[in-house]
């Protein structure tokens, strides 16, 4: 090695042995300053290492162990010494420890007794004596329960800031609207064996989903005259979801014999296995009594062809000569009907009826030369709007 290098090994040497001193001396000043700090708190003394244990005095008494003897490195033990809190009664309201805390400000008797707080007399739950808390001193607050509301108080209607009640558009119920519909289920040209005519089937309601006003006609024309015409104004009244009541009157005319009224009361609605459904019963003049009813149903053979057939059938109490009626079952009308749907509002059928009268009404057709049973083709229009 020659000179040079040599003298730069020695200088490396010397700034190491410089650096570590100079660490060592600052890390025992810093340490020095700390303990000297904590020692000039009120309370932090030499004290806070506490009553030393008779172990450690006896640890100290024992002799040190040799070398040669020791089988198990023992852990290095912390040198921080345990706070004692009893001595803690030097700090200003710690007298007896920290759970007594008699000599703060409103705290005597424990952090749970509160009385000399301002407005915390008798614990958390009295506030009378805290100012603004007086419930009868606030104002608009008088007596939580009982007595008559005062007279300044807000009227029921108070949170509409005196708008009044009216309707908004476009917020109303589905229920609360009214539609309408006029449906012909048989307008149709008819031939039977002996004659040819119309037949009419009306239905027209107005209303909402509970309460309809409900008027159906219907009627036959034979030869040019009017063979019989059934006229029914009802109030129709949703009692579930697919059934309906229905009040109001009934007229009869043509026929050759003298009008009739009854008053009309039954049922309408879509029975078990979608058959339509309506059962009426009609109470007339001089405690006749008669009842009608009337079954269809809509078979889909495709999405535009269905097939209906169609039950009708009446019943009377007594006779009525005059208009060609008898007791009992009058009469039972059975048709099928095939109909395309060029659209839901319009749709053209063909089909075929078979009608037959029973027991007087069938005495008194007799007597005037009709036929008993008939069979009818038709052919008509079926339509909505």
């Amino acid at each position: 090695m020659n000179p040079l290098q040599l003298k730069l090994a020695r200088s490396s040497v010397a700034v190491a042995i410089a650096s570590f001193v100079l660490s060592f001396t600052v890390s025992a000043i810093a340490q020095s300053n700390a303990s000297q700090r904590m020692d000039d708190m009120p309370g932090m003394g030499a004290n806070m290492s506490g009553p030393k244990s008779k172990e450690d005095a006896s640890n100290k008494a024992a002799p040190t162990t040799p070398p040669k003897e020791r089988t198990k490195k023992k852990k290095p033990q912390s040198t921080a010494a345990p706070m004692d809190h009893g001595q803690m009664q030097g700090m200003p309201g710690m007298k007896g420890g920290s759970s007594d805390m008699k000599d703060m400000p409103g705290m005597k008797g424990g952090s749970s007794d509160m009385k000399d707080m301002p407005g915390m007399k008798g614990g958390g739950s009295d506030m009378k004596d805290m100012p603004g808390m007086s419930m009868g001193s606030m104002p608009g607050m008088g007596p939580m329960q009982g007595g008559s509301p005062p007279p300044d108080a807000r009227d029921p209607d108070a949170y509409a800031n005196g708008m009044p009640k009216m309707p908004m558009s476009g917020m109303d119920m589905a229920d609360d609207e009214r539609y309408g519909r006029i449906l012909v289920n048989e307008l149709e040209y008819a031939k039977a064996r002996d004659a040819r005519g119309q037949n009419l089937n009306l239905e027209v309601w107005y209303g909402g989903d509970y309460n309809k006003l409900w008027i159906k006609a219907e009627g036959e024309r034979r030869s040019g005259r009017l063979d019989a015409f059934r006229t029914e104004a009802l109030w129709d009244h949703a009692i579930a979801t697919f059934w309906s009541t229905q009040l109001g009157v009934r007229h009869d005319n043509g026929g050759g014999g003298r009008s009739r009224s009854w008053l009309a009361f039954g049922v309408q609605g879509l029975a078990p296995y979608w058959f339509e459904t309506e059962a009426t019963a009609y109470v007339g003049s001089g405690g006749a009594l008669a009842a009608r009813l009337e079954l269809r149903y809509d078979l889909l053979l495709t999405q535009k062809w269905i097939l209906q057939p169609k039950l009708e059938t009446n019943f009377y109490s007594k006779n009525d000569p005059q208009r060609g009626i008898g007791s009992g079952l009058s009469d039972m009308e059975l048709g099928v009907r095939l109909r395309y749907e060029v659209t839901r509002q319009f749709a053209p059928y063909i089909g075929v009826t078979w009608s037959k009268k029973f027991g007087n009404t069938a005495a008194y057709a007799r007597q005037a030369g009709e036929r008993v049973r008939d069979t009818q083709i038709v052919a008509g229009v079926r339509l909505w709007f």
